[in-house]
């Protein structure tokens, strides 16, 4: 397999606020999605489709998966998920339930986080069927504010969305968890929060997680709303559902060191931008000094980015 290829295919284990620790899997390049989302850490879409494709083959994801775990373990590392949380949207992969199939030999829980953009498809609720854990985004159920939040794709329609996603909740065997984000000014009101409780209080997920920026934006001047709206929107989903949990605060800093500091910060800061303070422990972790870090911004592999107050840094992921 192409060296840069597989060390692109999965990164981590990192702390993952849902999951425990989990071990990403990056099934979609840059970045290929249905969604241009406002407040993607990822950055603004390059290539908006919603046609399924093949980027990479499920025995070199398989591969990748092999080779993560186990630096992890000969690290000291837990695993509990295998995550596809990729650059784009995971299901645009054709062969995502292919390749599901093939990871099951490694007896980690499988899970697939998704902006839900084609769960309409009967084809995709199937292949999600086979994962452990489904995350679905529902940022809102108003069709204008999902135009201008998500930038879907010029053929997806959010009525048929919404339908897909309580047809899938109703069959779905597995454990079911949404993921609303909230932006101040946009869709923070009470009017839309409750919009969004209403419809899952019908989908009925085993969590709801209430999220809010915590990492660098695709675009500027996205913010997270106030304590107080956010409180708001906690006790609005709760009125309505069992399961509701923040995603407000920081991760943590307890990411992988799993031997070769560069590709390790390389392969994290490719789809999970790490804060300043957790680069610091990583360094500790590996007896190495911030001299690392400096080559690497000197030589662009990494970006260092202020969001909140707070410096992250981020993989310099090719422009196209």
């Amino acid at each position: 397999m192409n060296k840069t290829v597989s060390e692109l295919l999965t990164f981590g284990p990192v702390p993952s606020r849902r999951l425990g620790r989990s071990l990403g899997i990056n099934n979609i390049p840059p970045k290929f999605c249905s969604y241009s989302c406002l407040y993607c850490q990822v950055g603004r879409t390059a290539h908006k489709e919603v046609g399924l494709r093949t980027f990479y083959q499920p025995d070199e994801i398989l591969q990748a998966a092999k080779e993560q775990i186990s630096a992890a373990q000969a690290a000291g590392e837990k695993v509990d998920y295998l995550t596809f949380v990729p650059d784009g949207e995971p299901t645009l992969d054709m062969h995502l339930g292919e390749t599901i199939d093939l990871l099951r030999s490694l007896n980690i829980r499988i899970a697939v986080i998704s902006n839900a953009s084609l769960i309409w498809r009967d084809d995709v609720q199937t292949i999600l069927n086979k994962a452990d854990l489904v995350s679905l985004k529902v940022d809102t159920v108003n069709d204008a504010l999902w135009h201008k939040i998500n930038q879907p794709h010029e053929s997806l329609k959010l009525t048929k969305i919404l339908q897909g996603i309580g047809k899938f909740a109703e069959q779905y065997p597995g454990e079911l968890i949404t993921e609303t984000m909230l932006l101040a000014g946009i869709n923070d009101t009470r009017e839309a929060v409750s919009g969004v409780a209403d419809f899952l209080e019908e989908v009925q997920p085993a969590n709801a997680y209430v999220a809010v920026p915590t990492r660098p934006t695709a675009e500027v001047n996205i913010s997270s709303p106030s304590e107080e709206v956010i409180v708001q929107a906690y006790n609005i989903f709760s009125e309505k559902l069992a399961h509701v949990e923040y995603l407000i605060g920081y991760e943590g800093s307890a990411f992988a060191f799993t031997g070769d500091i560069e590709q390790d910060l390389l392969s994290i800061t490719a789809v999970h931008p790490m804060r300043e303070d957790a680069v610091n422990e990583m360094l500790l972790k590996a007896g190495l000094s911030w001299d690392v870090i400096q080559t690497m911004l000197d030589s662009n592999k990494l970006k260092k980015v202020e969001f909140a107050g707070k410096i992250f840094y981020m993989r310099q992921l090719p422009v196209n």
